[in-house]
């Protein structure tokens, strides 16, 4: 009963293949990580450029309930 869990845990191992080399999942990762900072960044001040809308908008429901 014994030898079936001695020939397992005495088994040598065998790693798997990668499929990129070690130093392509980070770069994977950076160039994912800048692509979201670019999109991020492409909607900075767009609530200023639509502020002449909101302030219309928010007037007239000022003027509604008053």
């Amino acid at each position: 009963m014994m030898l079936p869990t001695l020939l397992l845990v005495d088994a040598p191992e065998e790693l798997a293949q990668l499929v990129l080399p070690a130093w392509g999942f980070p770069l994977i990762v950076a160039i994912i990580f800048a692509l979201l900072a670019l999109i991020t960044w492409s909607f900075r001040d767009v609530a200023h450029r639509h502020a002449n809308k909101t302030d219309a908008a928010a007037a007239a429901h000022q003027d509604a309930h008053h």
